[in-house]
Order: C-alpha cells, then structure tokens, then sequence
C-alpha cells in the first residue's frame, strides 16, 4: 500500500467540492455491535452537532417487513441506525441491509444514500452494493474494515471448526458457533473464499473512502488491534485500485467519540448526486 497516498486523502477530502443537498446516511455496526455501537459511543450525538438529524432507528419484523422507530426530520441532512444480525453470514447481512436502503429511499425518496459502515459492516455493504446493482448507494465509508481479510477471523474459524467448537455452548460462549460461517468469510482473501472472490467483482459507482485505524501513526500498516493496516484499504481491493481514498484514525478498533467529529468533515466534502 502507497501509505503517503493515505495521508493525501486527508488533502482530498478538504478539498473536494461543498455541495448542499439532502442526504441520508445509514449507519452500519460491525461484528457483535449494535445501534448502541453508534449511539452510545457519542458518534451519532457528534453528528447532531455538526446538523445530522437523527431520523431514529430500523428494524426488520417478519416477513421482510421494516419498522422505523422515531421522528422524521424536515431538514436535509439525516442519519438512521439499525438492527443486524451480526453474526450471521455476509450474505443474510446484506440482504437486511438491502431492505433498509429501499426503505429509507421510499421515506425519502431521490435523496443520496450514504452508507458509514464499522469493522465487518463494511464488507456487509460492499458486498450489498455489489450483488444489487440497484440499490445505487452514493458514497461508502468504511472505519477499520477487514477489506482483505483478518487473521482473528481465521483464528475464530479454526477454534469453531475444533473440538472446542462443540464445548463452546456448553460454556455459555454460542457466539463462537453461530459465527462459524462469517468467521471463514472474514479471514484473508484466497481464491474461492468469499473476499477473494468480491474484491474482485466490479464495483458500482460511488466515493469509496477508507478510514484506516491505527495505533501507532509511525507504523501504520500493523493497523489497530484486531485489522492490520493494509487490510482497511480499500484502494488495495483489487477492483478498487485507483478508485478509493484513504485517511488515518489513531486509536484502537472500537468507535469514538472523534469519529463522529473525522465523519462529519468528511461528510461536509462528499458530494453525492441525487438517484436518478
């Protein structure tokens, strides 16, 4: 990975041209997390304060059907948080996801839809974007996504796949189990896995930015504690290259308070043109 490229990004983020107009964002939680993932770490209250309004929250009930929980502001500039299964596979994920866009589109309808997107959540939405061509997102932003992969996430496959997969129940830690398939979805990039595969395919249209996490600012490939560097970039999925821009975040894999602070700068020089 060209690391100087990554600092560049920040030049282009404050450069690109302001644009007003109404835009929805939905804010995708990665591995274990939840809305609370947003909400509770102060991102969504930073956001406010920057003139995001919160447009409340999504969840899905049977039948494909979505509730929306909360008010549905006039201004233009709005976020929603929802509810994922985040355990399952990538695939069930983005199906999810998938509705909640449509959703948000019927409420708001011709508005951008931006998706933010945290750890695994953003492997969720690349791979939503790239099977449904339609749903014709404007921007993706991801925080410390495995792009290419994670070797925790190869480490958990081999754990679930041994026979401490079948205690694990017994000892009251199921998750292990029940992730067995994300697990193997999420490990590093090979042909016939699943990130060999989508890091391949074409990607639909859009500004693809990266917010790469890390601990050390002098070593910025090791990455924060869970994803190394290089494998947040999504300049360096091969059907990206040249596409997406990349910027820095010190800290460690969870969110903060200061994302919501770094996203609403970038989200003030995004500039998302309305579906048509």
């Amino acid at each position: 990975m060209n690391w100087r490229a990554a600092f560049s990004g920040i030049f282009f983020l404050l450069t690109m041209s302001i644009g007003a107009q109404a835009q929805s964002i939905i804010l995708v939680q990665g591995y274990l997390g939840s809305a609370n993932s947003w909400r509770g770490s102060g991102v969504t209250a930073t956001l406010q304060q920057a003139g995001w309004a919160d447009s409340g929250h999504m969840r899905s009930v049977a039948r494909g059907g979505i509730l929306h929980y909360g008010p549905r502001p006039a201004g233009s500039k709005r976020f929603f948080t929802i509810d994922l299964v985040t355990e399952a596979p990538i695939g069930a994920q983005s199906a999810l996801l998938t509705h909640y866009i449509a959703f948000a589109r019927r409420l708001y309808p011709k508005q951008p839809i931006i998706i933010i997107a945290h750890s695994a959540g953003g492997i969720v939405a690349r791979y939503a974007m790239v099977t449904n061509r339609t749903l014709a997102v404007s921007a993706l932003i991801t925080i410390a996504s495995p792009h290419l992969g994670a070797q925790i996430a190869q480490l958990g496959s081999a754990i679930a796949d041994s026979p401490l997969g079948w205690v694990a129940p017994m000892m009251g830690v199921g998750t292990i189990n029940r992730s067995r398939k994300l697990y193997r979805e999420l490990s590093p990039e090979r042909p016939g896995n699943l990130l060999g595969w989508l890091n391949r395919q074409p990607h639909p249209p859009a500004q693809y930015i990266s917010v790469i996490r890390v601990k050390n600012i002098r070593n910025p490939a090791q990455g924060d504690n869970l994803v190394h560097g290089w494998s947040q970039d999504m300049n360096a999925v091969p059907a990206l290259r040249g596409k997406a821009r990349s910027l820095f975040s010190p800290g460690n894999h969870d969110l903060h308070p200061s994302d919501g602070r770094l996203l609403a700068n970038i989200l003030a020089n995004v500039t998302a043109a309305p579906r048509r």
